[in-house]
């Protein structure tokens, strides 16, 4: 279990009377999972979009005050909540972000830039590439960026980081993130046919998904939580018995990239619809490059940046932890943010993009991550943009798709 997902709004001048119930909570729902079988890794807190609860100063001094605080309550990350820049005004906030990544360890930063309602914001997709470029050179290795994510169409309560935040206007929530790659592995391995392997991998989640279910429905309600339910999203883990593109592999798409691999993906999001239970979040297949020990094999041999962004069309969470060469331009993120974009909003559903640049390294390079939750591979290569209207557009433009 990669997580348990607390939801709450707070109060920036006087955050304990909300942590100290939910503290209590998340002792008592984390020794009952490990209890039952179930090994939590962590216990995570969420809040909600910047713009419903503080200005700059109240953001700078509560991340600061939940960096320290947070992790001897028993919370061993933070998300700050989205900073939601489709609203007015809210980009220029970008600066307090960036300071917050700087001076924190545990704090998590997302930034909402489009959304089927309010379109895709241009120029705050730019400001996220330089974001990004800047985040790179914070912490060795561009470590930095592993804890913050440009969201498009991704409304709240996914349980998985950086995309979690709360609604402002609803109770304290918990749900559960979930690693599965292994249960992939297993329903695909020697199926005989693709319906088999369908109907193995929707059993298991339903199975398992029933289950937890159970548990925390009665969890929720003694500390007096709403249970939003499961993201069952194949989140995997570097090593090769758990891991998704393993997975797809053994469905016969294999290597991972090879032809009939975004039918693998498309027929893995069915079974995961199919499974009957309380679902929250993405719930679609995990495709992060550096977590999973078979992408992080094959990045940069067998598939490219864009062909993760095309199987995000019928599957999963769009691009996260991929290795980027450190001198990419902002032009090239700047596109690739915008292509993201136009693919969440012009199907409807949520994407994010969690981009890793590595200074010093450029595409084919291995990287060097010593990171228990990484398997390294080798750094991406993406096109340099030329000219045209997308780089001419005014700075303040919105472009809307139907």
């Amino acid at each position: 279990m990669r997580s348990i997902t607390f939801f709450t709004s707070i109060d920036p001048f006087d955050p304990q009377p909300h942590l100290e119930p939910l503290a209590q909570a998340a002792a008592d729902i984390r020794e009952t999972l490990n209890a039952r079988g179930f090994t939590v890794q962590t216990v995570r807190l969420a809040l909600p979009p910047w713009h419903t609860w503080g200005d700059d100063r109240d953001v700078y001094t509560l991340a600061l005050y939940l960096n320290r605080e947070a992790p001897q309550m028993g919370f061993d990350y933070t998300s700050l909540g989205t900073l939601d820049a489709t609203q007015r005004n809210q980009h220029t906030r970008l600066q307090t972000l960036t300071r917050i990544l700087e001076a924190t360890q545990t704090i998590f930063c997302s930034v909402l830039y489009a959304s089927v309602s309010e379109g895709i914001h241009i120029s705050v997709a730019r400001e996220i590439a330089a974001l990004i470029r800047h985040l790179a050179t914070v912490e060795e290795n561009g470590f930095a960026n592993l804890r913050f994510a440009a969201l498009a169409n991704v409304p709240p309560y996914s349980p998985f980081f950086p995309a979690a935040y709360a609604h402002p206007k609803e109770p304290p929530t918990v749900a559960l993130a979930l690693e599965c790659g292994d249960l992939l592995v297993e329903a695909y391995t020697d199926a005989d046919t693709l319906g088999m392997a369908r109907a193995r991998l929707a059993a298991a989640l339903e199975s398992h998904g029933r289950a937890l279910t159970i548990i925390m429905d009665e969890l929720a309600q003694r500390h007096n939580l709403i249970f939003k339910g499961l993201d069952f999203s194949m989140a995997p883990f570097p090593t090769p018995d758990k891991s998704t593109a393993a997975g797809i592999e053994a469905l016969g798409a294999s290597p991972f990239g090879a032809p009939g691999t975004l039918m693998a993906a498309a027929l893995t999001t069915d079974a995961l619809r199919r499974a009957r239970f309380l679902h929250t979040g993405f719930n679609g297949l995990m495709l992060p490059v550096l977590e999973d020990a078979i992408l992080a094999a094959r990045a940069g041999e067998t598939y490219s940046v864009h062909d993760l962004l095309l199987y995000s069309a019928v599957c999963g969470t769009g691009l996260d932890t991929v290795p980027l060469p450190g001198d990419v331009s902002e032009r090239a993120l700047t596109g690739l943010l915008l292509d993201v974009a136009a693919l969440a909003v012009r199907l409807n559903k949520p994407l994010t993009a969690r981009l890793m640049p590595i200074p010093g390294k450029q595409a084919g390079d291995l990287t060097d991550f010593n990171f228990e939750y990484f398997a390294n591979g080798r750094v991406l290569h993406l096109h340099e943009p030329g000219e045209g209207a997308l780089w001419q557009t005014m700075l303040d433009e919105i472009v809307e798709l139907f």
